[in-house]
């Protein structure tokens, strides 16, 4: 009795690792509706901006952290750039912008080359 159901159990067995193919299979061009799509998708990015109720708080905050960045980033374009793009995105992520640079500040001292300790990666 057990040898007959030993028997197709063994042949399911053999025969669910049987290799598989997927057969020929070329790559399709996208059609151009679809490629208009995709590349709106990825260019209508909003360019980062200051998020403040007041646009003077905005321009003071900006002012106070550039000044405190200045040995650390020398660029004043950069520096404002990257101070507006972090501020821009830590609000939309719902973080303090203060906490994100502090995170900076210990994790890389600012250093776009910086690589992590502990193998966090970018």
């Amino acid at each position: 009795m057990k040898t007959s159901l030993l028997l197709p159990l063994w042949l399911c067995l053999a025969l669910a690792h049987a290799p598989a193919w997927a057969g020929a299979q070329k790559e399709e061009a996208l059609s151009a509706n679809v490629a208009t799509a995709m590349s709106r998708s990825i260019s209508d990015v909003n360019a980062p901006r200051l998020v403040f109720d007041d646009p003077r708080l905005g321009q003071a905050w900006l002012a106070e952290m550039s000044s405190r960045l200045q040995k650390k980033i020398p660029d004043a374009w950069t520096r404002e750039r990257l101070l507006t793009a972090i501020q821009y995105e830590s609000t939309r992520a719902g973080l303090d912008p203060q906490l994100v640079l502090g995170l900076i500040q210990v994790e890389s001292g600012f250093n776009k080359y910086a690589i992590s300790g502990v193998g966090a990666a970018a």
